[in-house]
Order: structure tokens, then sequence, then C-alpha cells
């Protein structure tokens, strides 16, 4: 049977086709195969988020061989950038889904795909067909879950939670606004704070891996969360924020390293995050792979 193509559906939110394309990601990213694509935390967290453009769905790709997805070809907010994921036992469908995304992926005439430094024969592919790398990257890091690495303090009256344990909204919406370095109060209207409950709905969101550090008056002031399920052996930090108040006093790294030291209690033996920031290399993370976002224009300037 003929390898088969068919468009994502356009009806948003966890559905039987998003848990398809998830069983796929779980597949497909076991570490001794992992490559460019997302990995299905990441899937999964970005149908969480408020501002995905649910209009497009129907552009993300999907590739199959006997109705097992062998390929995918996403955006993760917006199209007009795209990353690939597929089988190793399917590399040769990579033109194909390139070509795809130039067609039908494209935002205002351009589209920029990303393709790891270490992919040579992706890289011819995309060259020949008019792409040019870029020097916008995006790196990503990794852990090993050894007991040495884990180590953290907290200062006097500081304390880790997790969701599990103490489930509030207003404090969840707070750390991550005020993380993020948004001026002024966070917004609290309800649809702000059913967004916020959208975040930590997902059908693998487990609230014991959503790492908070509360502060002396009770509220969260750094946050982690993580991705992990049982039988997989690796984890997936996103996201984490500092209130900037907070800053500097271990506070990040006690939220982190708690919730990767959850995942390794789980039987998870590393862990990802997708950034090249000095922080997580001075709690221990470690380079992993760079991947370089190349563009195709039809529009002429």
């Amino acid at each position: 049977m003929p390898i088969s193509f068919k468009p994502y559906t356009r009806v948003p939110g966890f559905t039987p086709e998003f848990q398809r394309v998830h069983e796929f990601l779980f597949r497909l990213n076991d570490p001794e195969v992992i490559n460019e694509g997302f990995l299905w935390g990441r899937w999964e967290w970005m149908f969480s988020l408020p501002f995905l453009d649910t209009a497009n769905l129907h552009k993300i790709g999907i590739w199959e061989d006997a109705g097992r997805i062998v390929g995918l070809a996403t955006y993760e907010q917006n199209v007009g950038n795209v990353w690939f994921s597929v089988d190793p036992g399917y590399v040769f469908l990579k033109e194909e889904m390139l070509l795809y995304a130039k067609d039908s992926l494209r935002k205002d005439g351009e589209v920029q795909v990303l393709i790891r430094d270490s992919d040579s024969d992706f890289q011819q592919i995309a060259a020949g067909l008019g792409l040019k790398p870029t020097q916008e990257h995006e790196c990503n890091a990794v852990i090993p879950i050894e007991e040495s690495l884990m180590k953290y303090t907290l200062p006097e009256g500081y304390r880790i939670v997790s969701l599990a344990d103490e489930f509030d909204l207003n404090k969840y919406n707070k750390v991550l606004w005020r993380g993020f370095n948004h001026e002024g109060e966070a917004p609290e209207a309800i649809q702000d704070l059913l967004d916020r409950q959208t975040e930590l709905s997902g059908p693998h969101v487990d609230l014991n891996l959503k790492i908070a550090v509360a502060a002396p008056d009770g509220q969260f002031v750094a946050y982690c969360g993580m991705w992990h399920l049982p039988g997989n052996d690796y984890a997936l930090v996103e996201p984490v924020a500092t209130d900037p108040a907070y800053r500097m006093k271990g506070l990040g790294k006690a939220a982190v390293l708690e919730g990767v030291r959850r995942c390794g209690e789980r039987g998870a033996k590393r862990a990802y995050v997708g950034s090249s920031q000095q922080f997580y290399y001075s709690i221990g993370f470690r380079p992993y792979s760079t991947e370089t976002w190349w563009k195709h224009s039809s529009v002429r300037k």
C-alpha cells in the first residue's frame, strides 16, 4: 500500500486525531532516534495555549503507511514556521514534506523550516528547493538525571509545592505573567483564568509534575512544568518562569531540579529543554543539539 497524505482535522482541542499524533510522537521520540521533531509534550503544550492559530489546523500535514502515521509537518503557533517529524524508516518523505510546507504552510508568501544542523541530507534537499539558512536557531539542552545533579536549597520560609498539592489558578497565572516579564498586574478576568486552566487540562498532564516555589506569604514565585509518561525514559521541561522580584535566589533552579528529580523517580533517565540559556547550563544541563531556520520566500523585494 503506498504512502498516503491527509490533512489534520479542523477541530481544535484534544481530539482523537490529536491523540493519534501524540502516539506517533511518543513512539518517534525514543531517545535513541530522537530527531528535530516535536517531543510529545511540546505537541500537547501547543494545543493547551489560547493563542494557537486554530483556523489553520487543517494545514498541518500527516503522512501515513497503512493507517500508521510516519510523518508530520506542523506549525506551533501560526503558519509560516514549520517543524518536521519523520519516522526513521521513512526519511525518503522529507522532500515531499518540504514541498508541502512551501506550498501550504506559508505566511504572506514566506515559510521557514527547522532543520537540525547535523542533518546534511535534509540540508541538501532544502538547498535544492531554494531555501537558504538564516541566522535564527533553536537549541536543545539535556541533563542526565543523576542524584548528584539534583541538589538544591531554598531560602528560609520558601517551600516546594506541586499543583496537585495546591491547585490555585490565580497564583499560577500570576507567576507565569510576572515570570515572563509582563508589565503590571496579572489579568484575572474569568477568560484569563479559563485559559490558564486549559493549559493544565491536557490528557497527559500530571499535576504532581507541575512544580512551584511558594514564598513565605504563600504566593507562587517560581514555576516549572514537566512532561513525562510512565514507561518513557526522558522528560521535557516546559515552561519555566520566576517572578523578577525573586530572581537570583536559586528558586528557578529548585523548581526545575525538583521537577526533573520527580521524573527520575518515575523512570526518566534524562530531561530535555528547548533552550541554550546560561541558566540551564549553570544548573547542570548540557548542549544537546542545534537547529537552524531555513527560509524560502516567493515575495519579490
